[in-house]
């Protein structure tokens, strides 16, 4: 009986639309294959549901256009732009009606899910309306949201104060805490210098109606007494309110306490109550994936749960109440309230001034949180045998790190990051140590880029965020396309043009182009979401809060320039099973760390040095660089004499070093330590290297950042290398490299944002001989290893792996030519007659223009303010006239958006928009050949051209921008810019 249950869970999880819960890197997935990877491993749109009142069949149709065009399904969001910092609701729409749980809801999502179920795709769902931090609940509930507010008053230096306490009648009182106060400064808030040793909590002399007489030690100083009161914020996630309210749908969605389980099982009670029931929990466990929770966006003054006081006790062995003074500033939401941090900031008159206590403070925060998410993914896990993602600690004042691991998927958005690589390593170290098969990314969503989000530019932050360690896309985002309150065409559109980008086939891209983007970032997923990442170097990087912004924290250039991959780990990461040292290698089954950085501005903890020096025992190097580390403070800094003293112990002991900044890649070159991908190049290339012991496959993702360059690639490994091309989904063989027994060196000419995957197998065919050298004039080569050989003005030579020496016959070959004499036809995508209108795609009409050469539509006559389609026709008399040519390739400039290719008529393979080049030797005819180049271009500069008739939810464009203090984004450059060039070639037998 066992054996037969465990066989039919197998075979459950091979079909296309069953999870599980594993969420290692070894977990057994139906992974497609790498030409079409399966829908759970293809990246996502996040799909904004205005409300539960829209038609759920223009939903469906929705969710199977993203699918048809490539993506894996949706993470089905019900947004409800009403509601919230965006504005009321518009006229129409009813929250108790149609809300997040109504019955109207269910139907909805009951919709979603047999649309993924028919198309065979997957769906992401929040656990709560807009970004997931709560849910419809009776406002006494004890599972939300909980806030610490604080009040004060001066006490003469007489420190006699007889009366009401501050605040009083504010919640429930948890603390009166005085102290005398030696130092006030006031410029954007009120700072305080306490005098250490004086804090002291009287609440229980408190009487039942708030006073309090108390008699302090005379001093020449003046006091301030300090009251803080506990309370349900009743903070929500989606503002609305009924009056009366006469069921808990009345009340728009409250936010729940992120610091408890208690808080998550407000969140779970509710799905199962409201949701799961009538079919729902049977779906949703067959074409579920992820159950998630947004970035946090939650307000407080001091982030809280009742709890609190006794955790810290039992974690710290202190009492966290007669400090409260020291931690109420900036310990809200550190991002969202960034410039509401608090009224009064309280310094001790010691060393740290404090510190010691804020890092204990936002210590057992971390712990707190870590309950509600594991409460949250066990829930996931065993009631739908699904797997939850979270955008973890988002904003709050907590080191991300620490909680990383205890979601199945963790979630970044490149918003936040700012496409920083190495803020994506701060994000990812820690998930890749911990196993996690998928790392998530919210991505694209850009300020002040709706309708002109270029596809390049979405490109360029993909391939970002694969380098800095993520795996997976959730693109931000999908619109609604029928029509709703209060909008005109182009439809709904989330955020009110204030976040890109609005997919649908209201794009003109979307059927031209557009899912060969998405074909490229499934099959890169499917790689990237094969084997196991590994990792050249663990960076250590303790703090209290994450700051929001990710700044750079390695600066220096040296492990980037010599190809070193590195990321951050937390010493909280060090608790996790799989941080062990063997054979000098930190992790070994997972990143397999070659050496442990510690720079000079990071701060080590107790804990973190007794493992670091554990590490260097079992042969791990361990490098100070620039320096001895700081100390991380804690409690009254009572650590930081043992911590100094182990920091000097560390730096005798065996198999540590200490370097200047900036010299670590000397220091691992010293020790043998060669990365495993190096590069020389006069650009910055970076990559990541993962190993699938499955298939016997390795792999490197090499990107090129922003300029064009060349160099090599020198990469250890004793593997035959071969090409995956991931905008075709072709495997190639690679013939230029050269190899020893144990590494391989491949030059490469790369352009900017331009990648190339390169494996390595056992098993590839190592009897076609292959190029140790590329002449300039090699401009491809073909699959049965033929080289094609342009036009050169000096005898070239191309030597093979067997030592002989091939002649190039270069000076025969037709000469390339720039083509010319190009007839636009522009199809003008624009609002119908009635604006009102908000379903239609758009009212079409074409225009037709002779081009000299190919500049903006900004640049020509009659399109300046126009969106559309571009059909760029021309046409190439073959053979040539003069010189020898067995084909031609046909080299574009870098395309903005994106382009497609026709020859005759027929469509050509699709093109990598960074470098766009095609052989159309098997498509050229005798005689003249019609040559097509269709080309997309954004909706803005047309809707710009509008923007005063345009509203979403009865808000105009030019009203918002106007309120949010912007003017309205200039025009973008848009069609086929730049020389497209025909160079013919002639193939050489290798």
């Amino acid at each position: 009986m066992w054996l037969a249950v465990k066989l039919f869970s197998f075979l459950l999880l091979l079909q296309p639309g069953i999870a599980d819960t594993n969420d290692q890197t070894s977990a057994t997935v139906n992974r497609g294959s790498f030409q079409n990877p399966s829908a759970r491993l293809r990246p996502r749109f996040r799909y904004w549901l205005p409300d539960s009142g829209v038609d759920a069949e223009i939903v469906q149709q929705n969710i199977k256009a993203a699918g048809s065009l490539g993506a894996g399904g949706v993470e089905f969001l019900p947004f409800y732009n009403y509601g919230g910092q965006l504005g009321p609701a518009p006229a129409g729409s009813n929250w108790s009606r149609d809300g997040f749980g109504t019955e109207a809801f269910h139907s909805m999502f009951l919709a979603a899910l047999h649309a993924h179920k028919e198309a065979g795709l997957v769906m992401d769902f929040p656990l709560g309306p807009n970004q997931g931090q709560g849910v419809p609940a009776d406002p006494s509930n004890e599972g939300l949201q909980w806030d610490l507010e604080p009040f004060s008053v001066s006490i003469p230096g007489d420190g006699h104060f007889d009366g009401e306490i501050p605040g009083w009648g504010a919640g429930e009182l948890v603390a009166l805490v005085s102290a005398e106060v030696l130092r006030s400064t006031n410029s954007s808030h009120l700072q305080l210098t306490l005098k250490n040793g004086t804090l002291t909590d009287w609440a229980s002399k408190v009487s039942s109606t708030g006073s309090v007489s108390l008699d302090l030690p005379t001093s020449q100083n003046t006091y301030r007494l300090f009251a803080f009161y506990q309370f349900l914020s009743h903070n929500k996630n989606l503002q609305y309110s009924s009056t009366p309210a006469k069921t808990i749908f009345d009340n728009g969605s409250y936010v729940v306490d992120h610091f408890t389980a208690r808080g998550a099982k407000v969140t779970t009670k509710f799905w199962e109550e409201y949701i799961l029931p009538g079919g729902v929990k049977e779906l949703l466990m067959e074409v579920g994936n992820y159950g998630w929770e947004d970035s946090i966006e939650i307000l407080s003054n001091i982030s809280w749960t009742p709890s609190l006081p006794s955790t810290f006790q039992s974690k710290y062995g202190y009492d966290l109440k007669s400090v409260l003074p020291i931690i109420m500033f900036s310990n809200n939401n550190i991002n969202t309230q960034s410039t509401q941090p608090g009224a009064i900031e309280c310094l001790l008159n010691t060393p740290d001034h404090g510190l010691g206590y804020i890092n204990d403070f936002r210590g057992v925060l971390v712990d707190g949180y870590r309950s509600y998410l594991e409460e949250l993914t066990r829930w996931v896990n065993s009631e739908l045998n699904l797997q939850m993602s979270a955008q973890v600690s988002y904003n709050l004042p907590m080191d991300m790190e620490s909680n990383i691991p205890f979601v199945n998927a963790p979630e970044c958005e490149s918003l936040q990051f700012k496409d920083s690589i190495d803020g994506y390593r701060q994000f990812t170290g820690s998930a890749h140590l911990a196993g996690k098969r998928v790392i998530s990314n919210e991505m694209g969503a850009v300020m002040m880029k709706v309708y002109q989000l270029t596809h390049s530019e979405l490109l360029y932050s993909i391939n970002r965020a694969i380098v800095g360690g993520v795996n997976q896309m959730v693109f931000h985002g999908q619109s609604y396309t029928g029509e709703y309150y209060g909008t005109t065409w182009p439809g709904y559109t989330a955020f009110l043009y204030l976040f890109s980008e609005m997919y649908s086939d209201k794009q003109p891209s979307w059927d031209h182009g557009f899912g060969d983007l998405l074909n490229y970032t499934a099959r890169v997923q499917y790689l990237q979401q094969s084997g196991v990442p590994r990792t050249d170097v663990a960076i250590y990087n303790k703090v209290s809060g994450t700051d929001p912004n990710f700044p750079t924290l390695y600066t220096a250039n040296d492990l980037i320039d010599a190809g070193y991959t590195y990321s951050y780990l937390s010493p909280d990461n060090f608790a996790l099973p799989e941080a062990n040292v063997h054979d000098g290698t930190l992790a070994p089954n997972g990143p397999a760390y070659k050496v442990l950085v510690i720079t000079s501005n990071s701060n080590l903890t107790l804990s973190g040095v007794h493992y670091i020096q554990k590490y260097a025992h079992a042969g791990l190097p361990v490098i100070l660089s620039g320096g001895d580390p700081g100390v991380y403070a804690s409690n009254d800094d009572r650590d930081k004499t043992s911590i100094r003293k182990a920091i000097q112990a560390l730096k005798k002991s065996a198999n540590v070093y200490s370097v200047s900044a900036g010299q670590v890649s000397a220091k691992l070159h010293a020790l043998s330590l060669r990365p495993q991908v190096a590069t020389q190049t006069n650009g910055t290339w970076y990559t990541t290297w993962r190993e699938d012991s499955q298939t016997g496959i390795d792999h490197a993702f090499v990107f090129c950042d922003v300029n064009a360059s060349t160099g090599t690639l020198d990469i250890s490994t004793h593997k035959t290398p071969f090409l995956f091309d991931p905008w075709t989904g072709s495997k190639e063989p690679l013939l230029g490299y050269t190899q020893s027994k144990s590494r391989v060196t491949i030059p490469l000419s790369l352009a900017g944002n331009q990648t190339i995957i390169i494996g390595f197998s056992e098993d590839e065919d190592i009897s076609t001989k292959h190029a140790t050298n590329t002449p300039s004039s090699v401009i491809g080569y073909d699959t049965q290893g033929n080289a094609a050989v342009s036009a050169s003005k000096s005898q070239q030579s191309l030597v093979l792996s067997n030592g002989k020496k091939v002649m190039l016959p270069s000076s025969k070959v037709a000469s390339s030519i720039v083509l010319s004499n190009w007839t636009l036809t522009a199809e003008h995508w624009e609002a119908p007659s009635n604006i009102s209108d908000a379903s239609t795609i758009a009212t079409k009409h074409n225009t037709t223009h002779q081009l000299v050469s190919l500049v903006s539509w900004r640049q020509i006559e009659g399109l300046t303010n126009s969106s559309g389609l571009g059909y760029y026709t021309t046409h190439i008399t073959w053979p040539p006239v003069k010189g020898s040519a067995d084909g031609a390739y046909l080299f574009l400039p870098p395309i903005t958006h994106t382009a497609r290719l026709y020859v005759n008529g027929h469509q050509l393979p699709p093109l990598d928009l960074t470098a766009p080049q095609a052989d159309l030797s098997t498509y050229l005819k005798k005689g003249s050949n019609a040559l097509t180049v269709i080309v997309p271009t954004t909706m803005w500069n047309y809707i710009r051209s509008i923007a005063d008739e345009i509203e979403t939810v009865n808000v105009s464009i030019d009203s918002l921008m106007a309120a949010a203090g912007y003017g309205l984004p200039q025009a973008t450059d848009n069609g086929l810019i730049g020389d497209v060039k025909l160079v013919p070639y002639i193939t050489v037998k290798l």
